[in-house]
């Protein structure tokens, strides 16, 4: 899905939400728990009910990796799913990978040719040779971690150099030169409020995947105050407080209704552009 096509749906849905499936047995309703693949009947009754509400969904790696064949068998599934029904939804694989150039390649290969996602997230910190690999597939995207959700972002992303550049800054400015605003992103957490109007200052096009709206306490309003742009810009996510709404044979209808709560306030702040 290239951006022209990513910022249609934006706008025709009035909605610029990406539904994380963070899948966790430990937290599937108990009516699904004598399903043969309990993990994929989740993602299924997830996705259709709350595919009128967003644009994207990302599945994250690690709660499919954890549990071996089985689990990598339902995102198999979850993907080819989505390929079939929902063909307009951006599929981004959430797998923060990134190694040296000839690992990277085959990285690259498993996602994109493989698996047929949109989107992978990566982590830049190997530099040049770790991330050019992924950008060599047409109309496909590079979501690089730029400044994350989580406490301890402060360790290192914040850090600042001789000059007083932060090392998050720093990732997003080099970056720039290897990948363009048609074929990279970057991860910015929601937690991360105001800092948003410096990530604008450095990358004022590019689109940015927001993590941390709902369960992490981010808000979506501070969020579009400070990074929203003319054709939007922003793909915010909701993982545990969408698809763990509910939790009794009604919990797909409670996550569409956590979705389309998102998406209303959504499209209030895509009437105001």
């Amino acid at each position: 899905m290239n951006r022209a096509e990513l910022v249609k749906e934006i706008f025709a849905k009035k909605s610029f939400l990406c539904v994380g499936l963070d899948t966790d047995i430990n937290k599937i309703p108990t009516c699904l728990k004598e399903e043969d693949d309990m993990i994929f009947s989740f993602n299924k009754a997830i996705i259709d009910a709350t595919a009128p509400y967003c644009v994207a969904y990302k599945p994250n790696l690690a709660f499919y990796e954890c549990y071996g064949l089985d689990g990598m068998a339902a995102f198999e599934k979850t993907i080819d799913y989505l390929h079939k029904f929902y063909p307009n939804h951006l599929i981004i694989a959430d797998a923060k990978r990134g190694d040296i150039g000839n690992t990277s390649t085959m990285y690259a290969k498993t996602f994109f040719d493989e698996y047929g996602v949109d989107a992978l997230t990566v982590a830049p910190y190997m530099g040049e040779d770790s991330v050019t690999p992924f950008l060599e597939y047409k109309d496909k995207w590079v979501i690089v971690l730029a400044l994350t959700s989580n406490k301890g972002s402060h360790d290192f992303q914040l850090t600042e150099d001789k000059d007083g550049e932060r090392l998050f800054e720093k990732v997003i400015r080099k970056t720039q030169q290897w990948g363009s605003t048609d074929n990279m992103m970057y991860v910015v957490g929601a937690t991360q409020g105001s800092m948003f109007e410096d990530i604008r200052k450095l990358a004022p096009n590019h689109f940015l995947l927001v993590p941390g709206v709902g369960a992490q306490g981010g808000s979506l309003q501070e969020v579009c105050k400070y990074g929203i742009i003319k054709d939007c810009g922003l793909l915010v996510n909701s993982s545990r407080g969408i698809i763990y709404a509910g939790h009794d044979e009604h919990f797909a209808d409670a996550a569409a209704e956590a979705a389309k709560k998102l998406q209303v306030q959504m499209a209030e702040q895509l009437a105001k552009l």
